[in-house]
């Protein structure tokens, strides 16, 4: 062991005569583990409701979208799909068709982003089929081919006659849609109902554009936990959108991705729409969500310098704990220098002892930190109305590089703290101690 360590650790633990300079220095490890424990809880709160936020916008839309910067539709999108294929950052794709459309229902109207998908494919790029919380959640599969009614003749008429409630016994069905929670209450629909789908820029006729209307069956109901996708935001199978849109057979509009770096989308995109070639563009989910993500990230510095200020006070105690140590081991300090040490070495003895107090402040805080967090999250012992906030309960979840660097700041507030002590020691004149003493 290091002889400095050996005197920091021999003066921390020496009690006789020391009642006062003990009790601070107890304060100041507790007031650090305070400090460190409420800021681990602190972004812990932050980086549950950060990443509750982000799963329920992934659950609902991709990480990356592509289209034309037109809006014009994509007549063969497995081909542009084969073209940009091959990209190891991508984990799954899907083509879609998104666009504004009028609901009505027999009690209301509204505008909404109506999004065609294929079922099997939009669920590898969302979780969304997982959000369904009334009806069929296969409500989007195709539905069966409609029956084409026979060509009347003698035979068929006969072969009528021994079955004549054949066709009426299975009518045409009725293409069903997925609305959101809030939806469904502004529009006082429920599952069963039927309502219109209106497309205002309908099909083009020797009048002019005509409006185009499609009646569909609210299948289900579904509940993403942000009101900006459940109250303005519909699902249909892709065949329908097609026939609401008047596109042709197999066409899309979007091109959806799911890829491994969720945090690095950007350079997929980038990559992606290279591949495309001119006239494509891309969206991500962070620049669709950039205010909404801003905003926590601000919040959760805030918090960070806001609660930090604990541990800086803290760090006052280990500053006067250093002081009056400093007063009272004159006597040693000056034997020590008489001995050979130099001020260098004198000034590492009270670094060190300033340290410990710091290192053992923070773990205290960290270990008690990380596991309130777990206890608070595991048993979600704050509980929230699911009504109004979306979530039943309060998360908690720790980051580990979070804790790291609450763990470096609460140390290095602790190793200033312990500069302006250990350089008076270091400056003492031992000849002018030791007459006094």
């Amino acid at each position: 062991m290091k002889f400095e360590l050996f005197v920091a650790l021999r003066y921390l633990r020496e009690k006789r005569r020391r009642t006062m300079v003990s009790v601070i220095s107890m304060l100041a490890v507790a007031g650090i583990a305070a400090g460190v424990m409420a800021l681990v809880i602190a972004l812990a709160l932050s980086t549950g409701f950060r990443e509750d936020v982000q799963d329920k916008i992934l659950g609902a839309t991709p990480a990356v979208n592509l289209f034309h910067v037109d809006q014009a539709p994509i007549h063969d999108p497995d081909a542009l799909l084969g073209k940009i294929s091959g990209d190891p950052r991508v984990t799954a794709s899907a083509p879609t068709i998104l666009k504004q459309v009028f609901l009505s229902s027999a009690r209301a109207n509204q505008g909404v982003m109506l999004k065609g998908v294929y079922p099997e494919l939009e669920a590898t790029v969302s979780n969304f089929f997982s959000r369904i919380i009334e009806e069929n959640p296969h409500a989007l599969d195709a539905p069966e081919p409609r029956r084409a009614f026979p060509l009347f003749t003698e035979e068929a008429w006969a072969d009528e006659e021994d079955d004549d409630n054949e066709y009426d016994a299975a009518p045409l069905p009725v293409e069903n849609i997925l609305i959101g929670k809030e939806m469904a209450r502004s529009l006082g629909a429920a599952a069963g109902d039927t309502i219109k789908i209106i497309n205002p820029m309908g099909r083009l006729s020797p009048l002019g554009m005509t409006i185009s209307e499609k009646t569909v069956r609210v299948a289900g109901v579904f509940e993403s936990g942000l009101y900006d996708i459940d109250a303005n935001w519909a699902y249909v199978n892709i065949e329908t959108a097609r026939r609401v849109f008047s596109l042709p057979k197999n066409s899309a509009i979007h091109l959806q991705f799911n890829i491994k770096d969720l945090d690095r989308a950007g350079e997929t995109a980038d990559s992606l729409r290279e591949k495309a070639g001119p006239g494509f563009v891309t969206t991500t989910w962070i620049e669709l969500n950039r205010p909404l993500f801003s905003a926590l990230k601000l919040e959760k510095i805030a918090l960070f310098i806001t609660i930090g200020l604990i541990v800086f006070v803290a760090s006052l105690n280990i500053l006067t704990t250093l002081i009056m140590m400093v007063l009272e081991k004159q006597g040693s300090i000056a034997i020590f220098t008489a001995m050979g040490a130099t001020a260098a070495t004198i000034r590492r003895i009270f670094i060190y002892q300033g340290l410990i107090l710091g290192i053992i402040g923070t773990v205290i805080g960290d270990i008690l930190g990380v596991a309130i967090s777990w206890f608070l999250n595991h048993y979600r012992v704050i509980k929230l109305e699911a009504g109004v906030y979306s979530i039943p309960y309060v998360p908690f979840h720790v980051n580990a590089g979070d804790v790291l660097l609450i763990s470096a700041t609460a140390i290095l507030i602790s190793y200033l703290a312990t500069i302006y002590p250990s350089r008076g020691a270091a400056k003492l004149n031992p000849v002018e101690t030791l007459r006094y003493e």
